[in-house]
């Protein structure tokens, strides 16, 4: 399966160490701590060396190296394989004793909660819609994704596949998104650390749910309840989560660089803190990207305080550069990272499919939890995935996806800068949308109104403060939007806003 990806691997390039050396060492480590297990298929010398620009004869060094030292075999015509020999690495898990279920009850929602975002992310009839960052649907391959579909539908007939399975997901499935994480994103998991859900949302509302149960259990001992800490911008639904099962939140500030780890650090000698979420890789709204040092510190300040990181990687496939930033949990060595990936993202919204990557003590709370509410996903689309992810087809939708969406981004920053020049924002490495901060004066809830009479749903600021403060700024999804659509909905937007400064 690791042939499916490109196996993502850091060198240093000044650091005075023979490149193909170093290869030889970084790929030794990834086997030592379980990244790369016995008998996986590496990638080609020559899928290597596109991925690390690196010549392939540095590569064939390297492997040659390997396999004289017994970390790899080959196998004539089918390639390098991890030794089968070597054995099994001992992934490190955590158990901790299962907590009682409670009683759950459900809080009132804010005026600025969780309705007052999906009534301005509805449907309006007619309107263009500058989502909150959503993909294009009409770019996914339903050709392929039907076939894959038939055959999953015929596989599961005559195996008699469709009774209830394991309710973490499709064993497929959990093997093909483990392999994908370890290999793209650095991270040592078996499918035992998978939970297969409904969307990444649905992952969230499970972290919640199990950090209200640990809160509920500690408090009968305690006398301080725990809180989860957000940014003070932030995604909505997930702030909502925590809220209905009486999570305490506190919400800290954001700067451009993302969460202010000085205010979380203050926080931490306040107050008890349970749990931060965090979404480093874009931060949602603002797009901004978490720096390895603060991701480090992020890391140790978890450590110190002892708090969970439930860290929301919801467009992680949507990088323009070459070298994407890794996830936290690619560097979590204590089995504190909470990890949260979406499938739904990379094909469609509707097909609602996401992941969790947790510890193994966590996934099997998750899959308790799902036994109450779910019982279990889609088999069929999961089985379907499975293959798409299997056959290398996900992959290459990607790469042609990645290819529009960084046209959209483009044509939306150049249009944004000639339409609206009042408006500024930083030209994000990736995701699907852009944060523009606007004119100060500007009402926006007025602006949201004048909008949806010209023809346009937009997304103000106001609906992702944790404390409801008025934010001149609104969040323009682009990626859904083809050049057409995209023209036409600024146009509107512009016209909008015109309306505020009268000549």
């Amino acid at each position: 399966m690791l042939r499916n990806w490109y196996l993502t691997i850091v060198l240093e390039r000044t650091a005075g160490v023979a490149l193909h050396l170093q290869l030889v060492q970084a790929i030794i480590q990834e086997i030592q701590r379980g990244r790369l297990l016995p008998g996986a298929a590496l990638p080609g010398s020559r899928t290597i060396a596109d991925a690390l620009s690196l010549n392939r004869k540095t590569v064939v060094q390297a492997y040659d190296e390997l396999l004289a030292q017994g970390w790899i075999e080959t196998q004539a015509r089918r390639g390098a394989f991890v030794s089968a020999r070597l054995p099994a690495p001992m992934i490190e898990k955590i158990n901790k004793a299962a907590a009682p279920i409670p009683d759950s009850f459900v809080k009132s929602l804010p005026p600025n909660g969780l309705s007052a975002f999906l009534e301005s992310i509805a449907e309006k009839p007619g309107a263009i819609r500058f989502s909150d960052g959503v993909p294009d649907a009409r770019l996914v391959p339903f050709d392929v994704l039907s076939r894959a579909y038939r055959r999953a539908l015929l596989h599961s007939a005559r195996a008699n596949r469709l009774a209830y399975d394991d309710s973490r997901g499709n064993l497929l499935l959990r093997d093909a998104i483990a392999d994908m994480l370890r290999a793209e994103r650095g991270m040592s998991v078996t499918n035992t650390q998978i939970c297969v859900v409904r969307g990444s949302q649905m992952g969230i509302y499970l972290s919640a749910r199990l950090l209200a149960i640990k809160e509920k259990f500690v408090n009968e001992v305690a006398t301080s309840s725990g809180c989860v800490v957000m940014e003070d911008l932030g995604y909505p639904p997930a702030r909502e989560a925590f809220a209905s099962f009486g999570v305490a939140i506190e919400y800290i500030a954001q700067d451009c660089a993302g969460m202010d780890l000085d205010a979380l650090e203050a926080l931490c000698h306040q107050r008890n803190v349970s749990a931060v979420y965090t979404t480093p890789h874009h931060q949602f709204p603002t797009t901004v990207m978490l720096s390895v040092e603060r991701r480090i510190r992020l890391l140790e300040l978890a450590r110190r305080y002892d708090f969970l990181i439930i860290e929301d990687d919801y467009d992680h496939e949507f990088h323009f550069s070459h070298n994407p930033m890794l996830p936290l949990a690619s560097m979590d060595t204590d089995g504190r990272v909470i990890h949260i990936g979406s499938l739904s993202k990379v094909l469609a919204p509707g097909l609602r499919l996401g992941y969790i990557a947790a510890p193994e003590a966590v996934i099997n709370r998750c899959m308790n939890e799902i036994m109450l509410i779910d019982r279990q996903g889609n088999a069929l689309t999961e089985l379907a995935v499975a293959e798409l992810m299997r056959t290398g087809e996900i992959k290459r939708h990607v790469r042609r996806a990645l290819k529009i969406y960084k046209e959209r981004r483009d044509y939306a920053v150049q249009r944004v800068s000639e339409l609206i020049p009042s408006a500024t924002f930083t030209i994000p490495a990736g995701g699907l949308a852009l944060w523009l901060e606007l004119d100060v004066r500007i009402d926006m809830q007025r602006l949201q109104r004048d909008a949806l009479k010209q023809g346009v749903a937009i997304l103000p600021g106001q609906l992702f403060s944790g404390t409801g403060r008025a934010i001149p700024a609104l969040r323009l999804g682009y990626a859904s939007l083809n050049q057409q659509e995209l023209e036409s909905g600024l146009a509107a937007l512009v016209a909008a806003i015109q309306q505020q400064f009268p000549a």
